[in-house]
Parts: structure tokens; C-alpha cells; sequence
């Protein structure tokens, strides 16, 4: 049986999504430990919509994985939270799929939040929950040159030089950047992303955002194809993984949780 799960976890307490050699703790590891309890068989493998990097969060991430054990999606998801004691991750919802759904190739596209704080004094309670910019940002150049991005483009610039990906030509359907007091919000939505992508191009934003640079600089960026041109690579704590979405014929639940702090 092939079982698909929402989840959503602080990322602050794990070194990415994925298993690593040298004993890190990861996403992948608790949530198998806590579904191979209720399934009282080992669940291993599971497969990721995106898998996030050290420090990102997800307020609904995307998994499947197989079994032989026969639950009730309602057990799936209040056995897992049970066993998942420490709260850093949550199970939303559980749905059984065919064999023709992958979390990850069956996704057509995928949404990421990144919360920027900006104000001279660094935060307190939100350390490692927004990116934090001591300068002062302006909205409407970020929105300018945010235009720029919008479309199917080769985004080699803004992608790290470890990307493993085989094209860098990505779709983004939308990029939207919005204020509310202190706080910013770049949401974003493609067909699927490169490593560092959301953070380096929050990066060049935020840079055009406190003046640093001209709001034609994330076009400039973009047609060089080189990421020497590009910006610093933004923190990893602003970002949230928010949406997953897929073909309506899995049904599955679609939460879209988007409303971060």
C-alpha cells in the first residue's frame, strides 16, 4: 500500500529533510522512526516533494511511502503525532494513493515563503524563523525587479555551484513581494526549483530592496548565467515550503498554508 502524508516541521532542529551519514538529525530519520511504530514494520525510503536544506521549514511538505500494514488514514496521522513527541514535526493529513503517485514526479509545481524582518535591532523570539536585515527595504523596488523572474527562464545565475539539477530553465508562475510593517514576504510559486534558488533570489532582492543595487540588476543577474554574478545567498531561516500541488485526480487535501507569522 502506498500512503501519502502532509507534514509541516521547524526546520531549526534538523539538518535538512534527507538521512545523513554522521548521526544528524533529519526530517526523514524521526518521521520513519514514528510511522515504522504504528506500521510495527520498518518504513524507510520515503519519498519528498522538495527536499528542504538544513534550517528550512515546511508548513506542508509532501511524502509517500510503502507498507503492508492496513491502517486507517485517521491512525496514520494521530499515531504518527503521538510518536513524534517532541513537536518539531507534524502530520497533517494521510491519503492513500496508487502506484502511479510520487511525491516528488507527480508534483507539477511548488510554492516557498520567505519572511524577511527589517528593522535595526535584531529579533528575539524569531532568531531563527525570518531573515533578519538591519537596512531599510524598500517594497516597490523589490516588487520592480521581482517582474523580472516571472516566466520560463535558465536561472543558473541563482542556483549554487553544488546544484546537481540537469537544467537550470525553470518556470516560475509567480513572485510576489508584499509588506506588512517590519516584515516582508517574497512567496513564490514554480514547477520546481533549483538548490538555493528561493534564498539567492531573496538575496538580489533584498540587495535591491536597500539600494545596493538598481532594480534591472535581478534581469543583469539572470542573463548572465553565472552565479558569481549574483547576491549573497539569503539565510536559511526565512524560508518555508508552503505548497505542494498535484493533478486532481490523487485528491488529496490542500491546505495552502501560507500565513506565517
Amino acid at each position: 500500500m502506498r500512503i501519502a502524508l502532509g507534514i509541516e516541521y521547524d526546520g531549526f532542529a534538523f539538518s535538512g529533510w534527507q538521512i545523513q551519514d554522521g548521526n544528524m538529525p533529519t526530517v526523514q530519520e524521526k518521521l520513519e522512526i514514528a510511522l515504522s511504530k504504528i506500521a510495527n514494520e520498518t518504513i524507510s525510503k520515503c519519498q519528498v516533494a522538495g527536499r528542504t536544506d538544513t534550517g528550512v521549514h515546511a508548513t506542508e511538505q509532501v511524502i509517500h511511502f510503502e507498507t503492508n500494514a492496513e491502517r486507517s488514514m485517521r491512525s496514520w496521522v494521530l499515531g504518527a503525532n503521538r510518536y513524534l513527541t517532541d513537536q518539531t514535526i507534524s502530520v497533517l493529513w494521510a491519503h492513500s494513493v496508487d502506484n502511479n503517485f510520487h511525491a516528488r514526479f507527480s508534483a507539477q509545481r511548488r510554492q516557498y515563503r520567505y519572511v524577511i524582518l527589517s528593522r535595526s535591532i535584531r529579533p528575539t523570539f524569531l532568531n531563527h524563523y525570518v531573515s533578519w536585515d538591519p537596512r531599510s527595504l524598500n517594497l516597490s523596488r523589490m516588487q520592480e525587479a521581482a517582474k523580472y523572474l516571472v516566466g520560463e527562464h535558465d536561472f543558473n545565475s541563482y542556483r549554487t555551484v553544488k546544484c546537481q539539477a540537469k537544467s537550470s530553465v525553470k518556470t516560475v508562475y509567480f513572485l510576489n513581494v508584499s509588506q506588512h510593517g517590519e516584515y516582508f514576504y517574497i512567496d513564490i510559486q514554480a514547477n520546481s526549483f533549483l538548490h538555493h534558488m528561493v534564498r539567492n533570489i531573496a538575496g538580489v532582492l533584498m540587495a535591491i530592496g536597500s539600494g545596493e543595487a538598481e532594480p534591472e540588476w535581478a534581469l543583469d543577474v539572470l542573463e548572465a548565467r553565472d552565479r558569481t554574478k549574483g547576491g549573497k545567498t539569503a539565510p536559511s531561516g526565512g524560508l518555508y515550503l508552503t505548497n505542494v500541488s498535484y493533478d486532481e485526480k490523487f485528491n488529496l487535501p490542500q491546505i495552502n498554508s501560507k500565513t506565517i507569522i
